[in-house]
């Protein structure tokens, strides 16, 4: 009798024992990590938000506050792209031709040259090796025209954007973020990812004026207004740019370090399609082949003037495939290219080309699939916009679902790895985690976002969303406890 009674108990004792699994430990552990940090100065005027899911079962492992909707930053571009890749795949590339309407009589052309695009937005940047810079790019359009020995066109130069609306800026985007290179609006005809560089020469002393020396490339008819001046050295950029959409007119205000002999700061194109066409009439020009009117865009040209029945191809540009695209989007985190895919979405779909269209049309990709998404309220592709939020339970459960998809392994591989790459690569470094996570960074007004996956110790693929909202800088970096809760959770 004895004996029985010393095996239960000794069974009663090493169940207790072994009821928490290594799993459960991990999660509380990092729920406590997370009531820590949500009662910290720290987070004294914000709130902490997580989620984590199994990406096989999409069973929810891990939940902390994931059903507040929050602005998710750059990790919006997770759900663009993968969307991109739900509905165009891998392959997709976008073409740009340069094309003639009217009759070639001799070395005259009686019509108009029509530079036609397709939402592209790396034509033009040379990111690419395969794919040439602006300067290239307009130099063969010219070979183009020489090779049919033209040298007069009695029309325009129409830059022809009209594949995706007028309106090239997503709802909610701020207003001081415009004419940084970062808020370049999207149009169906994007040249060198519609930004531009200006160049000052500081002054010798804090406080004095910094000559603009120059844009690359050139903006010839467009206004720049300079205020800015200079600072300390070392202090480095600190110039807004100031501009409308479709605007020519900019105004730089802020300041550049005192020393070097000149310093460039970027800016953003915001009249693509008409920039496009007044360079090309402009290299014609230069190299004897003249234009009858002034360069104009699709949009002006079609307000007073029907469609031409028929246009001739003289040149065809093809982008790289869609998967190197969202590669550069991803690991770069591009706005520009996340807008450019969500209204390609919208038009491949049929919705429209409109932002609010391209939204609408990733919703119900993923409504498709049985995701019911209370909270996504998105304004723009790639979370430039403050207005558009999320709860980290649509994220997880959207990047859980595209790892289901046959297209998941190309995504995965247009995430950048955690140590070693892209807008992470500073992160983890000689952690467990590093060459483990992959993930998307993401920040905007005062808050700080990680998306993406991991594999745990026990070998499943999660997907995991991170979001501090509102924290005090005063009291620690959100860089770094973000950091230690992604080195932590891969314990799981």
């Amino acid at each position: 009798m004895n004996r029985i009674y010393f095996l239960l108990l000794s069974l009663f004792f090493s169940s207790q024992t072994f009821a928490q699994k290594p799993d459960t430990l991990v999660r509380d552990a990092l729920i406590r990590h997370l009531d820590s940090l949500q009662t910290s100065f720290f987070m004294q005027h914000g709130f902490v938000s997580a989620c984590i899911k199994s990406t096989r079962t999409g069973e929810t492992v891990l939940a902390y506050q994931h059903r507040k909707s929050v602005p998710p930053a750059s990790t919006m571009k997770l759900i663009t792209t993968a969307t991109a890749l739900a509905v165009l795949n891998e392959n997709y590339t976008y073409t740009t031709t340069l094309e003639t309407d009217g009759i070639l009589r001799n070395d005259t052309l009686l019509g108009n040259l029509w530079i036609r695009g397709s939402g592209d937005p790396s034509l033009g940047s040379g990111r690419f090796k395969s794919t040439p810079t602006l300067s290239e790019l307009l130099k063969s359009w010219m070979t183009a025209l020489q090779a049919k020995s033209i040298r007069y066109v009695t029309g325009q130069v129409i830059g022809d954007g009209t594949l995706f609306d007028e309106n090239t800026i997503p709802g909610g985007w701020p207003w001081d973020d415009l004419g940084n290179y970062y808020g370049a609006g999207v149009s169906g005809l994007n040249v060198n990812e519609n930004k531009f560089r200006a160049v000052f020469k500081p002054g010798s002393q804090v406080g004095d004026s910094a000559a603009l020396l120059r844009t690359e490339p050139a903006l010839p008819r467009y206004t720049l207004i300079n205020r800015v001046r200079t600072d300390a050295a070392k202090t480095g950029d600190q110039v807004n740019i100031y501009t409308s959409p479709l605007g020519t007119q900019y105004f730089l205000d802020g300041f550049v370090p005192k020393g070097p002999k000149e310093f460039g700061v970027s800016g953003s194109i915001a009249h693509p399609g008409l920039y496009a066409a007044q360079s090309l009439r402009d290299l014609l020009a230069e190299n004897g082949i003249m234009t009858g009117q002034e360069p104009t865009t699709a949009f002006d040209y079609l307000r007073t003037n029907a469609r031409p029945a028929t246009r001739d191809t003289l040149s065809v540009v093809q982008s790289p495939v869609l998967k190197d695209l969202i590669t550069e989007c991803n690991f770069q985190s591009i706005n520009l290219y996340a807008e450019a895919f969500l209204k390609t979405v919208g038009v491949a779909l049929n919705y429209g080309n409109t932002t609010e269209e391209g939204v609408r049309a990733l919703q119900d990709v993923w409504k498709a699939k049985g995701l019911k998404l209370p909270g996504f309220r998105i304004k723009d592709g790639s979370g430039l916009s403050p207005q558009s939020v999320l709860t980290l339970d649509n994220m997880t459960e959207i990047l859980a679902s595209a790892a289901r998809e046959p297209y998941f392994p190309v995504f995965y591989s247009t995430i950048a790895i955690f140590g070693k790459n892209g807008t992470v690569k500073n992160l983890g470094r000689g952690t467990r985690a590093a060459d483990n996570v992959r993930a998307k960074s993401g920040s905007i007004g005062g808050s700080r976002a990680y998306a993406g996956y991991f594999t745990g110790k026990n070998g499943e693929q999660y997907a995991f969303a991170l979001n501090l909202q509102q924290y005090d800088s005063d009291f620690g970096s959100a860089y770094r406890e973000l950091e230690k809760l992604m080195v932590q959770m891969v314990d799981l």
